[in-house]
């Protein structure tokens, strides 16, 4: 058996003895030269973030003070529990939990506050330096301002209203107000209000959420935005903030 127009060629041994000739091009490369020079995605310089090293303005009637871990007799822990870091304001108090590893100064001066770590070289302290540096920002800024998140209702017939019972929701807390949303469906829609969370309705197709931690406001929008998430062809849904959508052409048949 020979092979026409395969120069040159090689021969390998086959299980049963017979001998095959097979061109170069069949044979895996073992050697495989590379370049020396490798060439970057991106031409950019690598620069480090600078959040965590961001001074935090404090208003003047916001006030900072650090809380120690509850001290257990008898416990042993092979980790520092973390501490609390407490912010009190004119709107009321948050906390934020802060490693080990991570510690506040203020400047009574400036009215300005900075977090340090103790390892800059280290990963994960320069992770959870930014990270705690943001939390701290928002629950400053809750407390002295508030955050707010506005709800627009785009539909026909839809409605949003503040009740102070429910029918269909049992309450968490004393007091507790409720949101009831018609929005198509053929019963209303009736949502507990989260603690520390103020709802209100300027019109009927908008909802006013007010409250000091960012996180539970927003997640409270999130959830009433779920009943009607924005669809591209009418438009119609509930809308959070400045959150648009892009129309689609119908469908024609």
């Amino acid at each position: 058996m020979t092979l026409v127009n395969c120069k040159p060629l090689r021969l390998l041994k086959h299980v049963r003895g017979t001998r095959f000739p097979l061109p170069d091009f069949l044979i895996p490369a073992f050697h495989v030269t590379t370049s020396s020079t490798s060439r970057d995605f991106s031409s950019s310089i690598p620069r480090a973030s600078r959040v965590g090293a961001t001074p935090i303005t404090l208003p003047p009637d916001v006030n900072l003070r650090l809380l120690d871990p509850p001290k257990r007799r008898g416990a042993v822990y092979r980790v520092e529990p973390p501490r609390t870091l407490e912010i009190e304001g004119p709107l009321g108090k948050a906390s934020v939990q802060l490693p080990p590893f991570v510690s506040y100064a203020i400047d009574e001066t400036t009215r300005k506050a900075t977090l340090h770590i103790l390892d800059r070289k280290s990963r994960d302290q320069r992770e959870m330096w930014g990270t705690t540096r943001s939390y701290l920002a928002s629950h400053v800024l809750g407390v002295s301002e508030g955050h707010t998140a506005i709800l627009r209702l785009v539909g026909v017939g839809y409605r949003a209203t503040i009740e102070p019972t429910a029918v269909t929701v049992k309450p968490e807390y004393p007091g507790q107000q409720f949101v009831s949303l018609k929005l198509g469906f053929n019963h209303p829609i009736e949502m507990g209000v989260p603690m520390w969370v103020k709802a209100s309705t300027p019109v009927p197709t908008r909802i006013l959420l007010e409250g000091i931690d960012k996180e539970v406001v927003n997640s409270f929008a999130a959830s009433i935005r779920r009943w009607r998430v924005p669809e591209p062809y009418k438009g119609k849904g509930v809308f959070v903030n400045e959150e648009t959508i892009k129309l689609k052409a119908k469908k024609i048949k």
